[in-house]
């Protein structure tokens, strides 16, 4: 058992219930170059090609083995492209008829051919997992611990034949160990020890703690560091199991169980779809459709915020955009393009404080020690609004308290800013990703932008090792 002490976690309202509806019948699938980390993609189609399951949408530039492949078989609807003609999405309609073809090989083979490779990443730099390379290890997280987050109990029930399958499977790629990383009494890692234990390639590992224990980078940092020079592979427990289906009978269908959640979800809970599914339907019925939970092409959505991912990293898209490459949950949130007035003037009873400068920081813990719960009225309620402007940095030592790596964050964010490449290395730069910021940047009283510092300065290495 490994347990984290520093975090945070969000108490925002709207988790999915353990119930879930079928939404394979969704016509429009996007592929997005922008959800994979350092792609120069190659296009392979034009608008109107038939593909199949598994054909080749895009590849990557530097490496022409790394496929993008369709989720679905169907008809190109359309090429989508940004400034510069950057290609930014291919966009596929399904074909009411769909044939699973059979795939055949060892596990890399099989990967490729169906473009599951892709699922495959690696740290440092977070980019598509280089073929040539034997990672140092492989780490699997079971479990999610961002706000409204997935319960992968609930998720992986009926495939556990075929995730243990895909993590056998994944444990051949590498020279060291499969970490299988799962939360503290959850159900699926105690069937996890009796199936894989036996395995000398795979461990079996317990986290305990408030998020992030349930990230990657958190898990990496506990049982296998980065240095300079290591590489370290993870991949999705979904996509583990669409990896076992694979090796078990040949079929490559990457489908998948998205949460749908948060304040502005009307009724949250679980759906089945195909990976890359346009969610115009789930939203517009969520929050508009009268014969909710029919499917619907609904009107824009005004004055919610739609986000593939969690509220702390997750990407903002479209009310008729797609589900990222890598994300298994989507977040309905208020906009909070309101002016707050007197702002931290007033005792703020539904805010939520981290430092405790607001009443809320006190009364709710108060309220639920002496009646077991915090009335609705004294809830802390949550939006996109980040009450104030950006602000020079300040040195708060906040940071330390909600970062569980053995690294000195705001040092590394420093150095990060003025670009010093020996310093950055010497802090641990190899170690985290983006992510692993997202509760800094949450807490930070300057409002500093700290993911995409973190991401250029890794794009900055990761150029200068090409």
């Amino acid at each position: 058992m490994i347990k984290i002490k520093k975090g945070l976690d969000l108490p925002i309202e709207g988790a999915a219930e353990k119930r879930t509806t079928d939404a394979r019948s969704i016509a429009c699938y996007g592929i997005k170059p922008t959800d994979f980390v350092g792609l120069v993609p190659r296009l392979l189609v034009g608008e109107g090609d038939e593909v199949r399951v598994g054909d080749a949408l895009f590849c990557d530039k530097r490496d022409e083995r790394i496929r993008f492949t369709s989720p679905v078989a169907g008809r190109v609807k359309a090429v989508v492209r940004g400034p510069k003609r950057l290609l930014l999405a291919v966009v596929v309609e399904k074909h009411d008829e769909q044939a699973l073809l059979r795939f055949d090989g060892d596990v890399k083979e099989r990967m490729m051919q169906t473009g599951l490779w892709t699922a495959l990443r690696q740290r440092p730099f977070g980019t598509v997992a280089n073929p040539d390379d034997r990672p140092k290890a492989i780490v699997v997280s079971c479990f999610d611990s961002a706000p409204l987050a997935p319960d992968y109990d609930y998720v992986m029930q009926g495939r556990e034949e075929v995730l243990w399958e895909g993590l056998e499977a994944l444990s051949t790629l590498t020279d060291g160990k499969l970490y299988a990383c799962f939360k503290a009494g959850q159900r699926l890692g105690r069937e996890a020890e009796k199936r894989l234990v036996k395995s000398g390639r795979i461990s079996v590992e317990y986290f305990d703690g408030p998020h992030p224990a349930g990230n990657v980078g958190t898990q990496i940092a506990h049982l296998c560091p980065i240095d300079k020079g290591d590489v370290v592979w993870t991949m999705g427990v979904q996509d583990a199991a669409v990896l076992g289906r694979l090796m078990r009978s040949g079929e490559y269908c990457p489908e998948r169980l998205l949460a749908v959640a948060g304040p502005e979800v009307r009724s949250p809970h679980y759906y089945r779809i195909v990976a890359g599914a346009c969610v115009e339907g789930i939203v517009s019925a969520q929050r508009s459709n009268p014969n909710y939970p029919a499917l619907t092409n609904g009107e824009k959505v005004e004055g919610v915020r739609v986000i593939s991912g969690n509220v702390l990293s997750g990407s903002c898209i479209e009310d008729d955009g797609f589900v990222g490459a890598y994300d298994s949950l989507l977040t309905l949130m208020p906009e909070g393009n309101y002016y707050d007035f007197m702002g931290w003037l007033l005792p703020g009873l539904n805010k939520y404080s981290f430092s405790r400068t607001f009443w809320s920081g006190f009364v709710p813990s108060f309220m639920h020690d002496i009646f077991g719960q915090v009335p609705r009225m004294m809830a802390p309620k949550f939006d996109t609004n980040m009450h104030g402007g950006v602000r020079p940095l300040v040195f708060t030592g906040n940071f330390e308290r909600v970062f569980p790596f053995d690294i000195y964050p705001l040092q590394l964010l420093k150095a990060c800013i003025i670009g010093d490449i020996d310093l950055m290395e010497k802090l641990g730069i190899y170690e985290v990703e983006p992510e692993d910021f997202a509760l800094c940047e949450y807490i930070d009283p300057s409002k500093t932008d700290i993911q995409p510092i973190i991401r250029e300065a890794l794009e900055k290495l990761r150029k200068e090792a090409l």
